[in-house]
Order: C-alpha cells, then sequence, then structure tokens
C-alpha cells in the first residue's frame, strides 16, 4: 500500500484572507473559489495541497498542537525576501548542517521554514 500526506486542511476565521497569506507567502495558486465550503490552494513546486475551510465560532484557533514546515533551501533569503512583503519571522535557527524560523498564519497557526531536508 502506498500512502502520501496530500492535504492540509486549515480552519479559518477569515478564508479569504487566509487563503491570501498562503498565496502571497508560499507560493500557492488559487481560484478563490469557495467550492463545496472550501478554497482550494494548489503548490506550484509540490507538496501538499491546502485547503481553507471555515472555523465554527466555537473552535479555539491558533492551537501549538500542529506546525506547518515548508522546505526552502535558503532560510535567510526565504526570510528577508517574506520580511520585504510584510510577513516577519522570528529569529534564524541554526542547528546541525540546517537552519529554521518561525513565524504565525493569521489565525495563530504555527509555521516554520527549514532547510532540514536540503542538508548535506
Amino acid at each position: 500500500m502506498t500512502i502520501a500526506l496530500a492535504t492540509l486542511l486549515i480552519y479559518a476565521k477569515d478564508m479569504q484572507r487566509s487563503a491570501r497569506f498562503y498565496a502571497d507567502h508560499f507560493g500557492y495558486v488559487t481560484s478563490y473559489a469557495v467550492v463545496d465550503g472550501l478554497i482550494e490552494l494548489k503548490p506550484q513546486d509540490g507538496g501538499a495541497e491546502i485547503l481553507i475551510h471555515q472555523a465554527a465560532k466555537s473552535l479555539k484557533l491558533g492551537s501549538a498542537a500542529l506546525k506547518l514546515s515548508f522546505s526552502v533551501p535558503d532560510v535567510d533569503r526565504f526570510v528577508a525576501t517574506a520580511a520585504a512583503a510584510g510577513l516577519d519571522f522570528g529569529t534564524i535557527h541554526r542547528a546541525r548542517g540546517y537552519a529554521f524560523a518561525n513565524t504565525k498564519d493569521p489565525d495563530g497557526n504555527s509555521i516554520s521554514v527549514s532547510s532540514r531536508q536540503y542538508r548535506a
């Protein structure tokens, strides 16, 4: 049996705002149309697609139970480019042959960019 993580479903207070965030800062492509209650975002360069779903008012957002980690070959460059586009990351941390930095999406969900996948 083949199995792969192919889709992430993200609950959002403002679906359009969250879709714009992932399209603008992480290169996802979307029509922004709500179809079957979801906004579909496709990655340009491979990886999991993202579906944005309207969060129920009772749902507590921004929990640290899950973090999205995007692989990038050059964390310093990505963070600098993101900052120029209005997305701030925290300190760039250095580990054994790779780097990573953290931020949050509009609903407080944890996100990191990491070069771990590209380490020698």
